[in-house]
This record gives structure tokens, sequence and C-alpha cells, in this order.
């Protein structure tokens, strides 16, 4: 439990308790029964105490929606109340019908605004019943991310359901760097500009850029760590240390390289491929050619085709720590 709201909460029993036994105090016949009205308010303290516990979870949404459906409720039992229908009559049965409207309506205009709350756009200062309001997955986004330039791609194909969330500091970054006198690093941070416009232009991507400051350019990776900690989001990097640091505290982090070395494909001896042979092998009559995830495809017999697409039949496949390296014989030009 929060500590915060465990201190809350025990002097909220505490007041209660107090209250019961001050209570004696404004009636003398009831100085006799002090203890008794001590346990009593300490009571219905731990009964509203109760109430919270079970009401956990309940959004302010729903309780927008119940005030909404109540008003409505009470409306239309009123209306129908002071109606000519109820106007003459056996008062005590006028009062039952009115009591029996009142109960029934707002019941029913509760429930029906609890299930249709996400369903209709009627505005009430400071909430909104729409279904944005709802929950979403967040993931912040560092600057090594933006640089590596793979994320449009990524959030275009529609693979990725979160909202990116980049921070003022990590723009700045990426502005200094698109700024400086490096021109390897000019070019890196130009291209990371180049991203992040890309990413803006993305029909239904929900882009945040919240404001958050930090006081030296050291601390942005646990500036990164712990924004996504107090937004309960993920940390997507390429950056090897930031992800050790997000693990030892417990973020959950997204990787890039991770996802790539996932999506290449899975080739099987004897399996056909076309591939563009770009410079001769190492061996007479080896022609190199590269996959689509940078896999490096050897073929037997390819160095005659240099420049050309080709046709060429997997003998083999060798695991390496940048990739796979396939080996594979020609079988006839690609058409």
């Amino acid at each position: 439990m929060n500590k915060t709201l465990f201190a809350i909460r025990m002097v909220f029993i505490t007041l209660c308790t107090s209250a019961g036994w001050l209570v004696c105090y404004t009636v003398r016949e009831w100085d006799d029964y002090r203890s008794l009205a001590a346990l009593i308010g300490a009571l219905i303290g731990a009964l509203v105490l109760l109430v919270d516990v079970l009401l956990k979870g309940f959004s302010l949404r729903g309780l927008s929606a119940i005030t909404f459906g109540l008003s409505i409720g009470v409306l239309i039992a009123y209306l129908i109340g002071i109606s000519p229908l109820l106007e003459y009559g056996d008062p005590q049965i006028i009062f039952i019908v009115r009591l029996s409207l009142f109960i029934i309506v707002t019941y029913l205009c509760t429930v029906i605004a609890l299930r249709g709350r996400d369903d209709f756009n009627l505005v009430i200062p400071y909430v909104r019943f729409v279904p944005h309001e709802v929950d979403v997955p967040l993931v912040v986004v560092d600057t090594s991310v933006l640089i590596d330039g793979r994320i449009s791609k990524v959030c275009a194909a529609g693979f990725l359901s979160a909202a990116l969330v980049i921070p003022r500091f990590v723009l700045r970054e990426l502005n200094a760097v698109a700024n400086s006198s490096d021109p390897q690093k000019q070019a890196r941070g130009r291209r990371g500009l180049e991203v992040l416009n890309e990413l803006r232009r993305i029909k239904n991507l929900d882009l945040r850029t919240p404001e958050s400051e930090v006081s030296n350019r050291e601390d942005l990776d646990a500036k990164l760590v712990f924004l996504a900690q107090s937004m309960k989001a993920k940390l997507m990097t390429t950056d090897y240390n930031l992800s050790k640091i997000a693990e030892f505290h417990g973020v959950s982090w997204l990787d890039l390289n991770s996802l790539a070395r996932s999506l290449r494909p899975e080739l099987m001896l004897g399996e056909s491929l076309t591939v563009e042979l770009t410079k001769p092998g190492k061996e007479p009559g080896q022609a190199v050619g590269y996959m689509t995830d940078g896999s490096m495809i050897v073929v037997e017999g390819g160095r005659d085709y240099l420049g050309q697409q080709v046709c060429a039949e997997v003998v083999s496949v060798l695991p390496t720590a940048g990739g796979k390296m396939v080996f594979a014989r020609y079988t006839s030009a690609a058409s």
C-alpha cells in the first residue's frame, strides 16, 4: 500500500474515533457511553475505508458517467412527479409512486450512462466521455532510436500500437547533435530530425512530447529511466548501456535490433531464393549478395553474373555474430 495513502487512512480512522468520543460531550446523558461511542466512530471510519477499497480502480470517467446518469434520472422522475398524471389521488399512493419513480428511473439512467460512457461525446468541464481517454500503452523513445531511423518504418507499418513519448530534453539533445561541428554527428542528428518529421506525418500515431527538465547532460539516461518508471511505460533504445540501466531498475525496454533479428527469414536447405550479386567472393567462381536483413549469401558459380539478380538454391546456412551467412548454388538467371 502507498505509504502516504496509508497515513491518510490512519488519520481518518483516528478522527472518526475522536469524533465519536467528543459527541458524548454534547449530550450529558451519553457520558457513560464514551468508549462505545468511540468504537462506533471507529467502525464507521472502517466502513468508509472498506467502501474506498472496494472502489479501487473505479475511474473518474465512471464517476462522471454516474453523476450524469443520476442527474438525468432525478430530472425525469421530477418531471413525471409534477405532471398532471399524479395531480389527483390518494396522497400515500402518490408518494409511493413518486418514490418508486425516483428509485427506478435514477437506477436505469445510471446503468445506461455507465454502459454507454464510451459511445457519446458529451463535454463536461475537464472531463470528456470519449474512448481515447482510456489508458493506452506508452513507449518512451530516446535519441538513439530517432537517429537509427527504423522506428518510422515500424510505426508506418502499423505494428506499434502504443503511444510514443518523446520528451522535450530528447528533442533538445537531438537538435544539439544536429548543430554539432563534427560532420558525422551533424549528419546523424539531421537524420534524427527527419525521422521525427516522418513520425509526425504518420496518421493515427499518438505522439506525445511532455516537458521535462534535466540539470546535466550526464543525467539524460537516468531521466529517461525515471520518466519511464513514473509513466509506467516501456523504454525503446538501441543504446546497450541505457538498456542495462533500465533492466537494473526494472523498466521494460524494447530493442529494434532484437526486433530486426527476430524478423529474419528462416532459410531451409534446398530452398530457392532470388538475390542480386554485388561483388566477387573469395573462392574462384563465387559471388556475394545480401538479403534485405543484411545476411550475406555466397553463391557458387555466380561470378559471371555480377550486377544481376539470379536464382540460387540454399546448400548450407552458417550463423554468425552479425547475422547468417548463406551458401547457395547458382541455378538460373532471375526472370
